[in-house]
């Protein structure tokens, strides 16, 4: 069973920073790409950025120049620098990982590639 945790998220005035982590754990074999979607009430979840096992990244138009993405590899993380952080940023920021879990059934080997979330966390931007 494969978990996603984030922590970070919080109330910060317009102009500020948070550094948001997410921690995949569970029987996870390998990781492909980890990244951070947010959904604003009333808004579709979008993509805000995104790091891949081949270290290149994608960013929202809108967050460009101000979020940073990166990953610890070795401790199964993904982290979120968020400056200079505007009203309209304020949604719960959800963690992805598309990862591979390994299982081991009656002595055979089962590998499964799939899409994981974690619960979301909230950033609230006051003006």
């Amino acid at each position: 069973q494969v978990r996603l945790v984030e922590s970070g998220g919080g109330l910060v005035q317009a102009g500020g920073s948070l550094r948001l982590s997410c921690v995949a754990s569970g029987n996870i074999h390998s990781i492909y790409a980890m990244g951070w979607y947010r959904q604003a009430p009333g808004k579709q979840r979008e993509l805000v950025a995104a790091d891949t096992s081949a270290g290149n990244t994608d960013y929202a138009d809108s967050v460009k120049g101000r979020f940073t993405i990166s990953r610890d590899n070795a401790k199964n993380t993904v982290y979120l620098q968020m400056n200079s952080l505007k009203p309209e940023d304020s949604a719960v920021y959800y963690c992805n990982a598309d990862l591979e879990t390994i299982t081991r059934i009656l002595g055979e080997i089962e590998l499964e590639r799939g899409e994981h979330w974690g619960q979301g966390t909230q950033v609230t931007v006051s003006s």
